[in-house]
């Protein structure tokens, strides 16, 4: 005679809460991450495209902050608020990473051939200059604000995501979303009201 089995069913993982998933993938449970993955992929690539510009940087984008987040996985709190904001937030970081990369690589391969006719005049350089203090100064602002505001500002400005997506994208309701957005830039331009020029 067969016995039937006695071990409990877990619940259905596909009805999981993305909080509950992320408990047991604390305890290595890959299943539970692989649908964290399913659930925010999309996503994540749509805002490492836009920021990346490139689908071969967007997928290289996706891939390390996934994985990133599986060997970092303690470190979701989710009092600082959902999966998916977690999941983007690094998504968005990483993406930057990676551009910041290219550049400096890219303007590694520059060869001297011709390069006195390509240096800019004295009047570029300058504005140059000033455009990085300029954005020096507005990253400095930024790095001080509330992490949820600072998050959709973020979004909007170098993600080019609307009130409408970054609600859907975040799981917030619009008028959270606007509601940071409106603090977060009323903080900016008073960290920034001391400097004339700078335009936010």
């Amino acid at each position: 005679m067969i016995r039937p089995s006695l071990r409990i069913r877990s619940p259905d993982r596909a009805l999981m809460a993305d909080e509950d998933l992320m408990q047991s993938a604390y305890g290595g449970d890959t299943g539970a991450f692989g649908l964290i993955y399913d659930r925010h992929a999309a996503v994540a690539f749509s805002l490492a495209y836009r920021i990346a510009g490139r689908r071969v940087l967007a997928e290289e984008v996706v891939q390390e902050a996934f994985l990133s987040l599986w060997r970092s996985g303690a470190r979701y709190e989710p009092s600082r608020g959902s999966v998916r904001s977690w999941v983007l937030a690094t998504v968005h970081h990483r993406a930057i990473d990676v551009l910041r990369r290219e550049s400096s690589s890219s303007s590694r391969d520059v060869h001297d051939d011709g390069l006195s006719a390509r240096l800019p005049a004295r009047e570029r350089t300058d504005s140059e200059a000033e455009r990085r203090s300029d954005a020096q100064a507005i990253r400095s602002a930024l790095d001080e604000l509330p992490p949820e505001q600072r998050q959709v500002i973020e979004l909007a400005y170098f993600g080019g995501f609307t009130h409408s997506e970054l609600a859907t994208m975040l799981d917030l309701p619009a008028g959270t979303v606007k509601g940071r957005m409106r603090l977060g830039l009323s903080k900016l331009r008073l960290a920034l009201g001391e400097q004339p020029g700078l335009v936010l």
